[in-house]
């Protein structure tokens, strides 16, 4: 007997390799797209409830932009972006963060020429290569509102309330933490004297924020190791060391939270961990309960003012801004443990139920008549057997059901089921479409 030769059967058993999604990449299946759908879908209504228009700027922007706003001191500059040279030989970086594309954007396209304040929302992908952890991804979506042309504490209260009526508009529970940073002059003389009580206590720091000393000396105050909030506990506070121009807009914000009722705590601990933030520096964190302990990942969303960003970048000069983000996986996370369940699409009105390959033929025009009348219809066209249609059929929970066999083609009729009461009677083919709209009026 002839035997295959070896190059065949090494072919014929020859598996090929699976290629896996890049590390801290993830794919959002349909089963999790309810949650991304409803928070979109909310984070679009409030935005134009108060009156943002839409922004979509580039993934990709020269990484001078990130260098010179968001500080090349910074980890997510010195570590986590993505950065590589393109054909043309530019040095470009996918965005980690979308406030610096936003003031791009309102400086190259002269938008400080329309009435100000200009207020901005925007919803997209951003990328930081840090290591992979819960909420936080190498890939993430951001949503967030800017305004800028807008100096008074109105708007950062303002601003407050939106980030807490968007999470209660989900369904979910959230606090709002507070603190003022002054500007980066105060904040310099702050530094100094925080760098010089955190030397005396340095063997009881972790690593991370020993390294942050000479760099980045803010961040000791927002470490989560616990070693280091109990030194930070005893640091001078960032408050103590404002000059009266911000002392006076902190204590602004504070009365326009208290008359819009709305709470909020005092973490004299807070920072942003980016250069240009100034004066106003907020958190939205979860609500659990008194005495809940939340994990280092646990702030939904944040913000602050950046009085001076605008000017950095070659704008006008003292132009004031604010704005917030919200990590959408994170709150999604959190939808998920607070058990907020995205509201389900409504059913169907008709499933489209056919046998053979002329009533397919059929169907498929008919089913497309359906839809362009303005009824909403779904069917398994892939399906052969009539019986695994109308299973989906009963699952989808439509009103009525269309069949079409092979004995109502040769008729010119379509049978139509009603769902909830198993009646069902002959309709002319050409009829169907106005015999559905009469019954679903």
């Amino acid at each position: 007997m002839a035997t295959k030769p070896k190059a065949e059967e090494d072919t014929s058993v020859r598996k090929v390799k699976t290629i896996e999604s890049v590390r801290g990449m993830k794919d959002i299946l349909p089963d999790e797209q309810p949650y991304f759908e409803y928070f979109r879908r909310k984070a679009q209504e409030i935005s134009e409830a108060y009156s943002f228009g839409h922004i979509d700027t580039p993934i990709l922007e020269d990484v001078k932009l990130f260098e010179r706003t968001v500080g090349k001191m910074t980890d997510i500059v010195e570590k986590e972006m993505y950065v590589f040279e393109d054909k043309g030989g530019q040095l470009v970086a996918l965005r980690p963060e979308a406030t610096a594309s936003v003031v791009r954007a309102y400086i190259n396209h002269g938008m400080l020429n329309l009435p100000q304040p200009v207020k901005l929302w925007y919803l997209g992908p951003m990328y930081r290569y840090g290591r992979p952890q819960s909420g936080r991804l190498r890939q993430f979506y951001q949503y967030g509102l800017e305004v800028i042309g807008g100096a008074d504490a109105v708007t950062d209260a303002q601003l407050i309330l939106i980030a807490v009526k968007l999470f209660e508009d989900l369904g979910m529970k959230v606090k709002v933490e507070i603190n003022s940073i002054g500007t980066p002059e105060t904040r310099q003389t702050y530094k100094v004297e925080l760098v010089a009580f955190a030397r005396k206590h340095r063997k009881n720091l972790c690593e991370d924020c020993q390294r942050r000393l000479s760099k980045s000396p803010l961040r000791l105050l927002d470490c989560k190791e616990e070693g280091c909030r109990a030194v930070m506990k005893e640091a001078p506070q960032i408050v103590d060391w404002l000059d009266e121009a911000s002392k006076e807009h902190f204590m602004q914000l504070i009365e326009y939270l208290d008359e819009l009722s709305l709470p909020y705590e005092l973490n004299p601990h807070l920072v942003r961990g980016l250069d240009y933030y100034t004066r106003t520096v907020f958190e939205i964190v979860p609500d659990r309960g008194d005495g809940a302990e939340l994990g280092s990942q646990s702030s939904l969303g944040a913000g602050g003012r950046y009085d001076g960003l605008v000017e950095l970048m070659g704008g006008r000069e003292e132009t004031p801004a604010v704005g917030f983000a919200v990590g959408i996986e994170r709150a999604v996370l959190e939808m998920k443990r607070q058990e907020v369940e995205p509201p389900a699409l409504p059913a169907p009105q008709i499933f489209f139920a056919q046998i053979g390959a002329e009533a397919r033929r059929i169907a498929l025009r008919r089913f497309e008549e359906i839809r362009a009348a303005g009824l909403t219809a779904v069917e398994s066209f892939g399906k052969a057997s009539l019986k695994a249609q109308l299973e989906t059929a009963n699952r989808s929970g439509a009103r009525f059901t269309v069949i079409l066999g092979q004995k109502e083609v040769m008729d010119g009729t379509m049978i139509v089921r009603d769902m909830e009461s198993g009646a069902q009677e002959s309709i002319a083919d050409d009829k169907v479409v106005e015999y559905l709209k009469k019954e679903l009026k």
